[in-house]
């Protein structure tokens, strides 16, 4: 698995009807002098109340530009939940998946998603009973919700998260699924943390651009760029917390079995398998629970494995990223989270 562990201890109301100069616009500029036209039979069954057309007071008060927002937001990308999230302070909806948040014009440039991207990945720090783990989450809500991988936490007596900033802070494990290796983190009264797009994942295609983001050794923010090289691949982890493998230098490593090869040790008895996401990004240990970007700046997946050669190599200097990695797919996550957010552990 791709964790580092070491073993050291507003909208403004308009009335339909127009103003004059509006109803008129075109007749004037055609040079013809209209006549006001007769008052309607029967008021609008909305003029109740909203003055007349000449000084009326306007609508106005949270309710109606709530609604208003969220009848633009869905008329733009089905961002209605979003826009009711950011107008309420309700952080327990994850962001928009439908909005990108790099411009059409520089689709796919490495540094705009990085820059939009980087401030919603973290480093994640947790304490074991037999040292350290070193791994990666995405921030999901404002408030400090993370997903990250079950792997990086199982078994954490205490956990902190590095922000983007290198603001450190105290994170708990909220509930756990080691049946798709995902974790969900909270930082308790946070408020006003970046959190990233979440995408889809059903619309990914063999070759497209993407992007990772983790902290790889402990070095944070770290950005890698390449293509999605394969869909559905077979990945199989350990369920078992007390299970893992020893890697390079005496780093511990999660094992995960996959085309029928053992990496990183060997996953044991109990174990899972999932569809994952292949790429050729450069993927190092402490990649794991990190984000796996698509050309328009949206999270398709969290890196959970990669294939380092120096984990079965007796040299240091064989150690590294071949372009080997795995992602859980996005899709797998979003239906996960309810789950998580409950508290669920196993």
């Amino acid at each position: 698995m791709t964790e580092s562990t070491r073993r050291s201890g507003g909208h403004e109301y308009e009335h339909p009807q127009g103003t004059p100069a509006q109803q008129y616009a075109a007749p004037r500029a055609a040079g013809v002098h209209p006549a006001w036209p007769p008052p309607p039979a029967h008021a609008p069954a909305h003029a109740a109340g909203t003055g007349s057309r000449r000084g009326g007071k306007r609508p106005s008060g949270p309710v109606t530009l709530l609604a208003a927002v969220a009848l633009v937001a869905a008329a733009v990308g089905g961002g209605t939940a979003y826009a009711f999230q950011q107008l309420t302070g309700d952080d327990s909806t994850t962001t928009d998946t439908a909005t990108p948040v790099v411009a059409a014009g520089k689709k796919g440039d490495v540094a705009n998603i990085a820059a939009a991207l980087t401030p919603s990945v973290v480093e994640v720090n947790a304490s074991l009973a037999t040292g350290s783990s070193t791994g990666s989450g995405v921030i999901v809500s404002s408030g400090g919700e993370i997903i990250t991988n079950n792997h990086v936490v199982s078994g954490a007596s205490s956990v902190k998260v590095r922000t983007s900033d290198g603001t450190s802070r105290t994170a708990r494990v909220v509930g756990t699924d080691s049946s798709k290796d995902l974790a969900l983190l909270k930082i308790d009264g946070a408020s006003g943390l970046k959190a990233a797009p979440l995408g889809t994942s059903s619309g990914v295609q063999v070759g497209d651009t993407v992007v990772a983001i983790g902290s790889p050794e402990g070095l944070t923010s770290t950005v890698t760029s390449g293509i999605v090289s394969a869909l559905d691949r077979d990945v199989t982890v350990s369920t078992d917390e007390g299970q893992s493998g020893q890697g390079q230098g005496g780093d511990e490593q999660w094992p995960f079995r996959f085309g029928g090869r053992e990496f990183n040790g060997d996953p044991g008895s109990s174990t899972t398998t999932y569809k994952a996401i292949q790429t050729d990004a450069s993927l190092n240990p402490g990649n794991s629970g990190g984000a796996l970007i698509d050309a328009s700046g949206r999270v398709i997946g969290i890196n959970s494995a990669m294939y380092s050669s120096g984990s079965q190599a007796s040299s240091s200097s064989d150690a590294g990223s071949i372009g080997l990695g795995f992602a859980i797919p996005v899709d797998t996550v979003k239906a996960d989270l309810a789950k998580l957010r409950s508290g669920s552990t196993g």
